[in-house]
């Protein structure tokens, strides 16, 4: 036995130390210890392919909170598409069963709106430009009011004028003028185109009268005296030789010895003035 022990085999094995037990490995949580195991069988399976491994690892899904909203976003937007499609084939579907009477029909009422759409949109615009330009209408009425005030002004003879003319004096020494004569010399320059004449200080408007008064002439019951000067606002061309005509006034004064004298001018200032005439009976007939 000595022998036995002591040969170098036996010695090799007393100076090995004694092998000690392994140290049992930590307890893995169950769950996880499942999901490794069924990932180590799936491994171990020589037939499986890479197809049956993606399928394997995608189902059962795992949905998340934003992938649920958007599936549900998207349900609705599907929803109201096809909601949208059904409604349009309805009416589609109703026009094309419509008879050709209802459908001509349909179509002049289109028209008809469409026309009563256009004239309501070009009224609009037209209000829209009058009250764009209604500033500048006032203005430009009110100017024309002024305007024509003071030509009616001139024409009663409530108001001043001046412009271009002529002015005619008669020199009655004699006493041999009579009213129809200086009556017959303002229609003659009212023909020729006067606008305004004053006749020694008395204007001479539409309604002017003249009668005899003595040796001298009294024009609307004034009384005036020669020499007779009148003051005419209108063009010198046509009131000079409307005078000079022959058989006219300045020929028919000359024969009852009175003296004419006309005077051309670019500027006669009217400035006899009558009062404005109030109406006993006559109103105004517009509303």
């Amino acid at each position: 036995m000595s022998d036995q022990d002591g040969t170098p085999e036996n010695r090799l094995r007393k100076e090995l130390p004694e092998e000690t037990p392994a140290t049992a490995p930590e307890a893995v949580p169950s769950a996880e210890k499942a999901e490794q195991d069924e990932r180590a069988e799936q491994d171990e399976q020589p037939g499986a392919t890479g197809r049956q491994r993606l399928v394997q690892g995608l189902w059962p899904p795992r949905v998340t909170r934003a992938q649920l909203i958007v599936a549900v976003l998207l349900f609705g937007l599907g929803f109201g598409l096809a909601v949208q499609v059904a409604s349009n084939s309805d009416g589609d579907s109703a026009l094309r069963g419509a008879r050709q009477e209802d459908l001509v029909r349909i179509l002049d009422e289109l028209d008809d709106r469409t026309q009563r759409l256009e004239d309501e949109k070009a009224g609009l615009e037209k209000q829209r430009d009058e009250l764009e330009n209604s500033s500048d209408q006032a203005e430009e009425a009110r100017k024309q009011t002024l305007e024509k005030e003071r030509q009616l002004g001139i024409l009663a003879g409530t108001v001043a004028a001046q412009g271009p003319g002529i002015t005619m004096t008669i020199d009655d020494t004699k006493g041999t003028v009579e009213a129809d004569m200086l009556l017959d010399a303002i229609q003659e320059l009212r023909a020729a185109g006067a606008e305004a004449i004053q006749v020694n200080g008395v204007r001479v408007v539409a309604g002017t009268y003249l009668t005899d008064s003595g040796n001298s002439v009294s024009v609307d019951g004034n009384k005036i005296n020669a020499p007779y000067r009148f003051k005419v606002i209108g063009k010198p061309q046509d009131l000079e030789p409307a005078l000079n005509i022959p058989g006219g006034v300045v020929q028919t004064l000359e024969k009852e010895q009175a003296t004419v004298t006309v005077e051309r001018s670019t500027k006669i200032v009217v400035d006899a003035l009558r009062a404005a005439k109030q109406p006993d009976y006559a109103r105004s007939s517009s509303r």
